[in-house]
């Protein structure tokens, strides 16, 4: 990727998806899109009141952008029906994933939510939840993970990521490398999963690795911890767990992103986790709230581009990503 081509501004924007308050078009998207250039933005009820209203909001998002010579924008949201939707009526409501059993079941949900979605304006579905809650485990997940074992979860969930992503809106699948057994919520606390990796391979891993083989737009990591895999970062802030597991190994080449940096999980300042996410090779960075820390986020990748090489390299590959699949969908 040639340097003149595309700034340093514009490269660190690609790198964050950002959440903001309002309804319409306000100055605080015009910053996050015209003075931050971000890669995407993401919807959630507060900035949701008719479909016609998201059709106008979206639309005006993507003029502005366009007027801002940038590329269009991600415009995500989770639609992942039952506890987690978003969009509610007159959008068509469904139960979630506990109740999807068949692949018609699934193929129906994703179908009908690609359709609205579309129409809307918004490209990127935060689904399907991949975590495989254990037989007799109360988990965090229960209410929103497909029932059964990794082939069941791997079926049903590849089902909805085909369709989703046939009718143009990009799946991302969540949360690697699976948070089923974890019993506390990291919106709340950071959850420590202490469980070596084979035991990881031979299950919650296994959809994650169907996701990559029907290629799955996005994979969004999980805020949690596992020691037996990186004793000092959680999964979203680790390089072995990115670079190693799931770019090298498990050789994904889609979009890795963050859950929102806003949870309680991150302990960390926003420049340490600017700093981990870059070294990991991660796409994009969600920050959910408007607040100070998404300019922090925007100056700590432009300084670190600036002062450091191989940061630098690994930024164009993410940014190359990001295009791609831009490109490809939008």
């Amino acid at each position: 990727m040639d340097r003149d081509i595309i700034t340093q501004k514009v490269m660190a924007g690609q790198r964050l998806m950002l959440g903001f308050d309002g309804i319409e078009l306000n100055d605080d998207l015009k910053h996050i899109i015209g003075d931050i250039k971000a890669g995407g933005i993401i919807l959630f009820k507060r900035n949701i009141e008719t479909p016609e209203q998201v059709t106008r909001l979206c639309r005006a998002c993507q003029d502005y952008a366009k007027s801002c010579n940038i590329p269009p924008l991600f415009i995500s949201v989770d639609q992942e029906g039952g506890v987690v939707a978003r969009l509610k009526e007159p959008f068509t409501v469904f139960r979630g994933n506990p109740f999807i059993e068949s692949i018609q079941d699934a193929r129906n949900f994703a179908a009908v939510t690609a359709d609205e979605l579309k129409k809307a304006g918004i490209n990127m579905n935060l689904a399907p939840v991949l975590d495989i809650v254990p037989e007799g485990v109360d988990g965090i997940m229960k209410d929103r993970a497909f029932k059964g074992g990794a082939e069941q979860v791997s079926t049903l969930g590849m089902e909805v990521i085909h369709t989703l992503q046939e009718n143009g809106i990009m799946a991302v699948a969540k949360h690697f490398p699976g948070i089923g057994r974890t019993l506390k919520d990291s919106h709340f606390h950071l959850p420590v999963l202490d469980i070596d990796l084979e035991t990881l391979r031979q299950s919650d891993m296994v959809p994650f690795a169907a996701a990559k083989n029907k290629g799955v737009a996005g994979i969004m990591l999980a805020h949690i911890s596992y020691p037996q895999l990186d004793r000092l970062w959680q999964a979203s802030l680790s390089p072995f767990i990115v670079n190693e597991l799931l770019r090298t190994q498990m050789e994904y080449d889609g979009l890795v992103m963050t859950d929102d940096l806003d949870m309680k999980a991150i302990q960390h300042d926003m420049k340490i986790c600017i700093r981990q996410i870059l070294k990991s090779g991660i796409d994009m960075a969600l920050i959910c709230h408007k607040g100070p820390d998404i300019d922090k986020a925007s100056h700590e990748i432009i300084g670190l581009l600036n002062e450091d090489e191989s940061l630098y390299g690994m930024g164009e590959k993410s940014v190359e990503r990001i295009l791609k699949i831009k490109k490809k969908y939008l």
